[in-house]
């Protein structure tokens, strides 16, 4: 599903969407489109698809930071799959993306835990140890396809990547973090655009108010 796709449905269809779906999908495809412009440009195609996402999920806990981004990623997550009944994410990760998300996850560097250890918050040990037991659970997840689990191991690691960029911590087109940009991306590019459909297939479904809302300017 292409941005030009979305839009053209979007537009047919948002006389009958909530006001917060609405917003939520129209600020979503904005970037969404802006993604789709960058051509070879990986960091930066990585950086709009993350704020697209950021757009269908974020609520007003989010915006002050007064909520975990992992609650709030599963919360959301949970209740897309349940409209999901088509299966897509599912079958998008297992069919699609099995072997760079295996590659992901075996990827310290986007593991919260290797970057604590340098900074001198943990220690080498307890680093690994954290790693061996994700890995663990990444693999249960992959052997017994269950979807929600997955995709709560894989966001806080794609999460890390976007702080890195995002705050500086990276040169842009680094080789050093090529592999890691490059998977976070090839899957983003699939994941945002369903969960975009996935919203605007359920226009009745009830969606928090986004985090900040339009404020018409006092004249």
């Amino acid at each position: 599903m292409t941005h030009r796709e979305l839009k053209d449905r979007h537009r047919r269809e948002r006389e009958g969407y909530h006001a917060s779906l609405n917003l939520r999908v129209h600020r979503a495809l904005s970037w969404l489109g802006r993604a789709e412009q960058c051509g070879d440009d990986l960091d930066a195609r990585f950086i709009f698809l993350w704020i697209a996402f950021n757009a269908t999920y974020a609520s007003r806990l989010s915006a002050d930071g007064s909520a975990s981004e992992n609650r709030e990623f599963n919360r959301f997550l949970a209740r897309l799959l349940q409209f999901d009944t088509e299966r897509l994410v599912e079958n998008m990760l297992w069919q699609k993306y099995s072997g760079p998300i295996r590659l992901l996850l075996e990827n310290p560097f986007v593991f919260p835990a290797f970057w604590k250890a340098q900074n001198g918050e943990l220690s080498e040990e307890e680093w690994k140890q954290q790693f061996r037991r994700a890995r663990r659970k990444a693999q249960q997840a992959l052997a017994g396809q269950a979807t929600l689990t997955l995709l709560g191991i894989l966001l806080p690691r794609i999460y890390m990547l976007r702080n890195q960029l995002v705050h500086g911590g990276a040169t842009w087109q680094s080789q050093a973090n090529r592999s890691q940009v490059g998977d976070c991306t090839a899957l983003m590019s699939e994941l945002v655009p369903l969960v975009i459909r996935l919203m605007m297939d359920n226009p009745r479904a009830e969606w928090p108010p986004a985090a900040f809302p339009v404020v018409e300017r006092e004249r």
